[in-house]
Formats: C-alpha cells, sequence, structure tokens
C-alpha cells in the first residue's frame, strides 16, 4: 500500500520534460572545449611579436667657390688677387632596433559582433625586483581561431593594440644620461 501511495504522491507532483534537464547555450556537449563566445567570458591571448627594424642615411657634400681679381694701371701697377673659399661635410648615421615580447595573459570578451567575432580586452601588471611592467592587448577574435584550450595566437588577433612598457632599475638605464640629454636638447648630440 505504501508503494502504491508512493507513486501516486509521485504523479502528482509533475513530470520532468526533456525542456526542463536541457537549456540550450548553458550546457556543452561532453566531449566539447568551453571557450569563450559571449560577453564576460574570460580567453587566454599567447602573445609572441617579434620585430626588427634597421635605418641607414648617409650624407654628404662639398663646394668650392673662387672669386678673382686682376688691376692693371699701366706698366707701374700690377695687382692681382684671388680667394679660395671652400667646404665639404660627411655625416652618416644609422638606428638597429629589435624587440621580441613572449607572455601570456588573459582577456575578458567585452562585445560580440553581430558577425560573431568577440572584442576582448586585457591587461596584466608584473612587480619583479623593482621593475613595474605592464601589458595591454585590444582586439578581435574570431571564434574559429580559438584553439581548444581557450587560447588565441596574438597574431590571429584583427586590430590588434599590445602595448608594453614598464618602469624600474632597467629602464632607467637604458636611456640616455642627464647629459646626453642635455647635450641633445643644445643640438649638440
Amino acid at each position: 500500500m505504501s508503494a502504491v501511495l508512493g507513486m501516486l504522491a509521485l504523479l502528482a507532483g509533475g513530470s520532468a520534460t526533456g525542456d526542463d534537464l536541457y537549456r540550450r547555450g548553458q550546457w556543452s556537449a561532453l566531449a566539447a572545449d568551453q571557450r569563450a563566445g559571449a560577453v564576460g567570458d574570460v580567453l587566454t591571448v599567447v602573445v609572441f611579436q617579434s620585430a626588427e627594424a634597421s635605418n641607414s642615411m648617409q650624407n654628404s657634400s662639398r663646394k668650392r667657390s673662387e672669386v678673382g681679381a686682376t688691376l692693371d694701371a699701366g706698366s707701374a701697377v700690377r695687382e692681382g688677387a684671388r680667394v679660395t673659399i671652400g667646404g665639404g661635410y660627411a655625416g652618416r648615421g644609422d638606428a638597429r632596433r629589435s624587440e621580441r615580447l613572449v607572455t601570456r595573459l588573459s582577456v575578458t570578451v567585452s562585445d560580440v559582433l553581430p558577425n560573431g567575432d568577440l572584442i576582448v580586452t586585457g591587461r596584466q601588471r608584473m612587480h619583479v625586483n623593482g621593475e613595474r611592467t605592464e601589458v595591454r592587448v585590444r582586439g578581435r577574435v574570431r571564434p574559429v581561431d580559438i584553439s581548444g584550450d581557450n587560447a588565441v595566437l596574438s597574431t590571429r588577433i584583427a586590430d590588434a593594440e599590445i602595448d608594453y612598457g614598464g618602469r624600474g632599475f632597467v629602464s632607467r638605464g637604458a636611456g640616455p644620461g642627464l647629459v646626453n640629454r642635455l647635450f641633445v636638447l643644445l643640438g649638440l648630440g
């Protein structure tokens, strides 16, 4: 009898349907990877940027001016003068720069475009041994470029803005000193 009453209570309470168990967009398949796709989702960006630039300039000029005059006043006075002015300049300058930035940082999806692309923004701050560095990333990511571990390479970010900066002992030591800056200001360096 108690088994019958239990079955009646269970049936009277209502039945469960498939709609109650599964809601589209809230559950992924068992074999699917969790990938960013909505505002507020987190995505890992693997920044691997390498840049190299060089610039060389060579300039030279040479000028020579000559002026001559002769004064002849009969056989008793004969005077002549010649002035030669010349000068030259030769200059050369070289500049080379090589940079490489490798890091991983998490960014947040701030917007989803109508075509499904994700607008991501994020920054990472580090303070190590008196050196403060900050990396900022902003750009547009296609969902197909997101790997199975929810990461994207920085080279696959459209309209990418990657800023890297820092302050500390190393960055201060790499810049020109006070005397060199003064010479540059005066046009001597």
